[in-house]
């Protein structure tokens, strides 16, 4: 019998399962690929820090190669080698760079129908430029093994064509996917959110995001202290947090330091803007998260921002690095009628139940996942 008659079998393969972005991403669109049919399982490269569980209860094996960072070695090679021989997926599905090159080396020594890889962001390093064309060089020297290159916005399929990491044979774009569901709460979980988070009636802004350089909250804090009013949550950790904090009181910025929260989509209906102050991004998450909560947002032009955002109508897209623009775009924004604010924010929900569902995403990558098999199994024919 075809492979393609039969149900799906899917490995996903990640550099690590922590809290972000294209983790998320990768957990989302394995519990929904299992929902639609597909047998989906989860590796991880790294120990798994977050969203294990909760592929394991949505019916996705979830396996770690046990490595540590910076340092790979042949066991995790070879555990991984095993994972493939036993599971015998048709669809090797790699995210991120790391996952990515081990993916298609490891074809090598144990061939799979098919390999696709997925790249997150503009540049998936450091801030180290030499670096970034490092690791272009070496997606480029290993295109042929990957049968197709995903990128998860315009921008960054433009910005790897560009340098010749990915080539035209194989290079496509899927974006990233967000349930709509959970962040449709209602007036009355607004209301209790704000009194638990004692907000009143200011004008509250959200960002949520690791604490990271590529995050530039520093940007961020600097446009906050030009506010006249308001103030502004941060939702994550990071490397950066003590000195942001130490910003933030220097600034002395209306500025609130939330930590880790697991509950995203209930803050996001408790606040009236969101704001997002990106150097590197992909599609960020977290701005198509506002957006399907119905929050108008003000984010840099980073990545694949203006591909969420309509700029003048679902908020407002400055430059990068410009505290002065940035802080500027957060007053127009809190200046607004709230009706004509309101009017915004259903614009964005609208926008991101149209173009960013994940159920839409999931169906798009299942039909590659059968397209690509269906070439496999044609390449076989006599």
């Amino acid at each position: 019998m075809s492979a393609t008659a039969e149900p799906l079998r899917v490995m996903m393969l990640i550099t690590g399962l922590a809290r972000g972005g294209a983790e998320a991403q990768l957990a989302g669109l394995a519990l929904e690929l299992r929902g639609r049919g597909c047998e989906v399982s989860v590796v991880s490269m790294l120990p798994p820090v977050a969203f294990a569980e909760e592929l394991r209860s949505g019916g996705v094996d979830v396996h770690s190669l046990g490595m540590k960072p910076g340092k790979p070695g042949p066991r995790g090679l070879w555990r991984f080698v095993m994972l493939l021989r036993e599971a015998r997926p048709h669809v090797l599905h790699a995210h991120l760079f790391h996952a990515n090159l081990l993916a298609r080396l490891t074809r090598l020594l144990c061939p799979v129908p098919v390999l696709l890889s997925t790249i997150h962001s503009l540049a998936e390093s450091g801030r180290d430029s030499s670096k970034v064309r490092l690791r272009d060089g070496l997606y480029r020297c290993t295109d042929w093994l990957s049968d197709r290159t995903v990128s998860v916005s315009e921008a960054v399929s433009a910005r790897h064509l560009e340098s010749r990491a990915v080539t035209p044979r194989s290079a496509l774009v899927i974006p990233n996917g967000v349930a709509p569901e959970p962040f449709a709460n209602g007036e009355e979980t607004r209301a209790r959110v704000r009194r638990e988070l004692e907000l009143g009636d200011e004008f509250a802004w959200l960002a949520a995001g690791r604490l990271m350089w590529k995050k530039d909250h520093a940007t961020m804090l600097s446009a906050m202290a030009q506010q006249p009013a308001g103030i502004l949550l941060i939702a994550g950790e990071g490397p950066l947090e003590k000195e942001l904090r130490k910003q933030a009181e220097a600034l002395e910025a209306r500025v609130r330091f939330l930590g880790l929260r697991e509950d995203i989509p209930y803050l996001m209906s408790a606040c009236d803007g969101f704001v997002m102050s990106s150097v590197v991004e992909g599609l960020p998450m977290a701005l198509i998260e506002a957006a399907m909560a119905g929050l108008p947002a003000v984010a840099t032009d980073a990545g694949g921002v203006r591909e969420v955002i309509r700029d003048g109508e679902t908020g407002f897209v400055v430059p990068a690095r410009d505290a002065a623009a940035l802080g500027e775009a957060m007053r127009r924004l809190a200046g607004m009628p709230a009706e004509a604010r309101g009017e915004m924010g259903e614009a964005a929900r609208r926008n991101a139940v149209e173009r960013f569902s994940l159920s839409e995403t999931a169906a798009r990558w299942e039909a590659l996942y059968r397209e690509c098999l269906r070439e496999a199994e044609n390449e076989l024919l006599p």
